[in-house]
């Protein structure tokens, strides 16, 4: 077992005048491998929701301005409902289109022009129905949002488990060789200190792109919410107005 380490410390030793990022990879502890590995690969998806998600928050705010311009442009909701479909581009589409479905289908039985209680019923039916839609709108646009937490949070611990296990090894190469030189020492620090650099690296992107993408979600959830209410205030006065 001694022979065993003072042959890796040996085979560490000769590897270590190669401190590039590379080369402190290979002489690691398999161990502290499989922590970097897992940090990278935690690094890259990241960077993938990120980017994934920034740009479809760009996209939608443009679309629900564009929106948003036709529907208070003064034509026909009727008309814009028609151009939109069944098949809604967007979240504030969608809502839209939610509400207005159930306004026609209600028209069609005659509902909007009956009694009050009926009406009251059907008002409150349409708001309902967009806020599930609102509700099912942003579970789709946090997906992923987790990951990108527990990236946040767990990530340092990872890389600080990586460091703790090479410092170890470090520690074991000291006593297996009884030689406290730099040469011998360093190599190991190096490849546990490492492992921290990697948690760290994919744990502030991750924990500043949650910040700023929760916050953006939470500004187009109050967008929805405030458009909600807009068009049920403007269903409610036709429905007063008798259909």
């Amino acid at each position: 077992m001694d022979q065993t380490i003072v042959d890796t410390v040996t085979l560490g030793g000769n590897a270590a005048t190669d401190m590039s990022i590379w080369g402190l990879f290979l002489t690691a502890d398999w161990i502290v491998k499989t922590v970097m590995v897992i940090l990278i690969g935690a690094s890259v998806w990241s960077w993938a929701i990120i980017v994934d998600k920034s740009l479809k928050m760009r996209r939608l705010a443009k679309a629900a301005e564009h929106f948003e311009e036709a529907f208070w442009s003064g034509g026909s909701l009727e008309d814009l409902y028609d151009r939109i479909g069944s098949q809604p581009a967007d979240p504030m589409t969608g809502v839209f289109a939610a509400a207005m479905r159930e306004w026609r289908r209600s028209a069609a039985k005659g509902l909007t022009t009956k009694g009050s209680e009926i009406r009251a019923s059907l008002r409150q039916r349409i708001e309902q129905v967009m806020q599930l839609s609102i509700s099912r709108e942003m579970d789709r646009l946090e997906k992923h949002m987790t990951f990108l937490a527990s990236v946040g949070s767990v990530a340092p611990f990872v890389g600080l488990f990586g460091t703790v296990w090479g410092i170890m090894n470090s520690f074991q190469s000291i006593a297996a060789t009884k030689n406290t030189s730099l040469a011998v020492v360093a190599p190991g620090i190096a490849e546990a200190l490492f492992a921290t650099a990697l948690g760290l690296i994919a744990a502030i992107p991750a924990v500043i792109a949650y910040n700023k993408i929760s916050t953006d979600l939470g500004r187009f959830a109050g967008r929805l919410e405030t458009f909600s209410s807009e068009f049920a205030s403007i269903l409610s006065r036709q429905l007063d107005e008798g259909g």
